[in-house]
């Protein structure tokens, strides 16, 4: 998994950065497929918003939290895409779910060809 770690209007310490990077890390035992992550973190006046994206397999999750402090939003967030993982993977996983992409590609390969 690829993280994208950005902090806009200040300079976040090593220590934040190494707490978001873990945060997010523990989401990988919810779904292996996570291609990309990008934290995005901000302050408005007196609000710490933490923006968290993940990318799985051609789609977007993403998860917003506002609060007083810095942590509690990663925290929050990371919870909220705990949550959407586990409702992603069990779309899928369900008995003889397959994905409407993967079905068409299935179907290509299994028609034989006429000669």
């Amino acid at each position: 998994m690829r993280i994208i770690f950005t902090a806009r209007h200040y300079k976040a310490p090593d220590d934040l950065k190494k707490f978001a990077e873990a945060e997010v890390l523990n989401l990988k035992k919810y779904y292996d497929g996570i291609i990309d992550c990008e934290i995005i973190l901000d302050y408005e006046k007196q609000t710490q918003v933490a923006e968290i994206k993940v990318s799985v397999n051609g789609q977007t999750l993403k998860a917003i939290e506002k609060s007083e402090n810095i942590r509690k939003s990663i925290t929050l967030a990371t919870n909220k895409l705990e949550r959407q993982l586990k409702k992603y993977k069990g779309k899928w996983s369900r008995k003889g779910a397959v994905k409407p992409s993967l079905l068409e590609e299935v179907e290509e390969e299994t028609v034989p060809e006429e000669m």
